[in-house]
């Protein structure tokens, strides 16, 4: 089970952006970023982006003038402007507070030739007039100014920080049933054997609904928001799992019911998944319950 922290932060790839979140999983910030232009990878000397868990492990930069000049994390007494870029225009523009990220993963992110330190991949700033939305940099992710000194005035080190290859979209069933539906197909009616006219209800309709989109732009994961704030129909592919899809759907839904004003959020959950939503300040409420053959407890949460 993945321990909650007060706060942590979510980067997808994708969606080119960088999400603040607090321990009961509402969403505090976004911000848009620009990742590797090589893509996601883990290797040294790659220029990718790497992905997974990892932690910041220093915090570089406290109280120095936006636009401050960074090499090798020490500041070179140069404030970026126009014209100073126009005689370097080579460098890669380091720029007012580095996060220096660490992964956690052995073999994956951490130790060898694929370690994150070892490869100096931050969070940092950039010029002003770098775009963010899209990917841009040699490995790290890069933030506007403004952005990181936010961000780096509230994380503090060992923040965790998780690095994605997928993206949430949220809208209505029109924009998004035909990607949810297949998922929860899969899930529900072909994988757990929930009868189809049990799935399929009304509910959809008048639903907000999340979905997940891997690196291929393929649904992999999916959930609902009902007007009366119940949560339902969180589905993620087994191939995904275990992967902070689940989590991140989530986060999404509340932040929706946030939005909404909803101040109870109820959940039918299965059983067997209660422990995910206690995660999440959720409690059980009643006794359990069968439903579509498989044991269920209701769980409440008020914000």
């Amino acid at each position: 089970m993945r321990v909650r922290h007060p706060i942590h932060i979510r980067i997808s790839i994708p969606a080119q952006t960088l999400e603040l979140h607090g321990a009961d999983g509402e969403l505090l910030k976004r911000y848009a970023v620009s990742t590797a232009k090589n893509g996601a990878g883990e290797q040294s000397g790659s220029f990718c982006t790497p992905r997974g868990r990892h932690i910041i492990r220093a915090k570089v930069g406290a109280g120095a003038t936006a636009n401050t000049v960074f090499v090798r994390r020490r500041p070179t007494g140069e404030v970026w402007t126009p014209e100073l870029a126009a005689a370097h225009p080579q460098r890669d523009w380091i720029l007012t507070r580095i996060l220096w990220l660490s992964g956690c993963d052995p073999g994956f992110n951490r130790r060898g030739l694929v370690d994150t330190m070892r490869r100096y991949i931050y969070i940092h700033g950039s010029p002003d007039v770098v775009p963010m939305g899209v990917p841009g940099s040699i490995g790290c992710i890069r933030m506007r100014n403004d952005d990181i000194i936010a961000l780096f005035d509230r994380v503090p080190p060992y923040t965790p920080v998780e690095i994605v290859e997928y993206r949430i979209a949220a809208g209505d069933w029109a924009t998004l049933g035909a990607s949810a539906m297949p998922v929860r197909e899969r899930v529900f009616i072909e994988e757990q054997s929930v009868p189809a006219d049990i799935e399929r209800d009304t509910h959809d309709a008048t639903s907000r609904h999340v979905v997940a989109f891997g690196p291929d732009n393929a649904p992999i994961g999916t959930g609902r928001l009902l007007p009366d704030g119940h949560i339902g129909r969180m589905a993620v592919l087994k191939e995904w799992r275990g992967k902070g899809v689940g989590a991140a759907l989530f986060e999404r839904l509340l932040a929706m019911a946030s939005a909404a004003g909803i101040r109870t959020i109820q959940l039918n959950a299965q059983t067997q998944a209660a422990g995910f939503y206690t995660r999440f300040g959720f409690a059980i409420r009643g006794p359990e319950f069968i439903e579509a053959g498989i044991p269920h407890v209701t769980m409440a949460r008020v914000n």
